[in-house]
């Protein structure tokens, strides 16, 4: 058994930002038994190292080859020589800036999405007029739900599916569920474990639409948590096909743990 586990109302609490329950255990169990894993994450508001020194602080071992994040993917999307519009919080435009990137609100070459939780009108006004003048339209990922302080809000995929519909833009994303951020954890994971390939794998999340079916459509069996973007499993899985719904479902890592 091999594993892909999400951060965010997986590993950790989305409110919080503390180890959910059975999260530190449960990673602890894999390295003790040298189960290969990677967490894979969508994070962009801190540098990647700084992310993964947090998860490590609060007690989650993950050692720096196990981890993966869209930031550090994003200069296979996008060069340096182009200009960007970026969208998202203000800690995501300083990492893009401190990556090198130059961003250009007159005429941008890419319009780039993060999350925040207060987007306004005009923003939405500012990305439309830049993508109907020909600027690509790319998402950190494409998470369908954005939980904060118990409210939830559009998700980066939501927002990038409206821009779509309103500009007939296509979109790609750099994070999750990407097919090339999927391969580079695989690539990754075959450093622990030669030959691993995708139906090895099981991946663990609490966004079914925005992690788990791409993942299980490249052969992944997906496994559904409790702990983040949904109260109860009635509120999404009805409105799946049959062919998207997870394998399994449990509350939290603790439950997988007494599981394994």
């Amino acid at each position: 058994m091999m594993y892909f586990i999400d951060v965010q109302g997986t590993l950790i609490e989305d409110n919080t930002k503390l180890p959910t329950r059975g999260a530190v255990a449960f990673i602890d169990h894999l390295n003790t038994h040298q189960i290969p894993y990677m967490v894979i994450t969508n994070s962009t508001k801190n540098p990647s190292d700084e992310f993964l020194g947090y998860l490590n602080s609060i007690g989650l071992n993950i050692a720096r080859e196990r981890y993966l994040d869209p930031l550090m993917m994003l200069e296979r999307h996008i060069g340096k020589t182009k200009k960007i519009a970026a969208y998202g919080s203000t800690p995501f435009l300083d990492v893009v800036r401190s990556m090198g990137y130059v961003l250009d609100y007159s005429a941008p070459d890419v319009v780039l999405i993060a999350i925040k939780d207060d987007f306004v009108s005009d923003e939405y006004a500012q990305m439309i007029e830049f993508l109907l003048a020909g600027a690509e339209l790319i998402g950190m990922h494409e998470t369908t739900l954005y939980v904060k302080n118990h409210k939830r809000y559009p998700g980066v995929g939501a927002i990038l599916k409206m821009l779509e519909f309103a500009t007939s833009t296509p979109y790609s994303v750099v994070g999750k569920p990407s097919t090339l951020f999927f391969e580079e954890a695989l690539s990754r994971l075959c450093e622990q474990k030669s030959g691993a390939t995708f139906s090895d794998v099981t991946i663990i999340s609490d966004d079914v639409k925005g992690d788990l079916i791409g993942a299980q459509s490249l052969g992944m069996k997906g496994i559904f948590v409790l702990s983040g973007k949904y109260r109860c499993a009635e509120e999404i899985i009805p409105s799946l096909k049959t062919s998207e719904r997870p394998a399994e479902i449990y509350a939290d890592m603790q439950e997988i743990l007494e599981r394994l």
